[in-house]
């Protein structure tokens, strides 16, 4: 659908020329569009988080998507997507077998669109996605994980994921890596790139770590 509204834009550019007033409409038009979103959709989720967690809404694109499924490829059970904004990383998982198959977003309007994509696809039924913080949220349960989350919230988030999951549980993270970790598998390339990793190697090396320094 937006590559649709891109490409009935660019037509409309095409066909005729803008005036110097028509212009100044749409710049007006299009700074009251963006500040609406922001205030409407995006800022209700940004006053409950610290500002070095708050992370910008961007939605992910479909070789993002791709990419991470293909990391997922041949694994199953429940799935958790960490900040999951409108919610199409979890429908697809969920079309996919994931099952239970949930997202975790504080923005209320958000939550709301993600019903709605899941509704759409006739799987509202089968997701579920919950308007609760992500770093108070038990994920014990979750062999698998995903997070489109910026870099300095990563970081933090390492030590939460290691503490809380099992032992055969893969953590797949797009746009950007873990800082710390090293990835068993990456997908894709440039702003598309995702990343896989294991958590029983994740502790490993980490123990592995611990027992040089003690004898070092």
């Amino acid at each position: 659908m937006e590559d649709d509204i891109q490409e009935e834009v660019l037509s409309q550019f095409k066909e005729r020329r803008l005036g110097g007033w028509q212009v100044l409409q749409l710049t007006a038009g299009t700074g009251l569009a963006v500040y609406a979103v922001w205030a409407g959709i995006l800022m209700p989720g940004f006053r409950r988080v610290p500002l070095r967690l708050q992370v910008p809404y961007m939605p992910a694109s479909r070789a993002q998507v791709s990419n991470v499924m293909m990391l997922l490829k041949g694994r199953s059970g429940g799935i958790a997507d960490l900040g999951s904004g409108d919610g199409r990383i979890v429908l697809e998982a969920c079309s996919k077998g994931f099952s239970p198959a949930v997202g975790y977003e504080l923005n209320p309007w958000l939550v709301r669109l993600a019903y709605f994509h899941a509704w759409r696809a006739g799987q509202h039924k089968s997701i579920s996605y919950r308007r609760e913080d992500l770093w108070k949220v038990d994920l014990s349960a979750y062999k698998n994980v995903t997070v489109f989350l910026a870099p300095s919230v990563l970081s933090l988030l390492q030590k939460k994921l290691l503490a809380e999951l099992p032992e055969d549980a893969l953590i797949v993270a797009g746009r950007f890596p873990f800082p710390d970790w090293t990835a068993c598998k990456v997908e894709g390339d440039g702003v598309d790139r995702a990343w896989a990793y294991h958590i029983q190697e994740l502790r490993h090396r980490y123990q592995s770590q611990d027992v040089h320094e003690e004898t070092s």
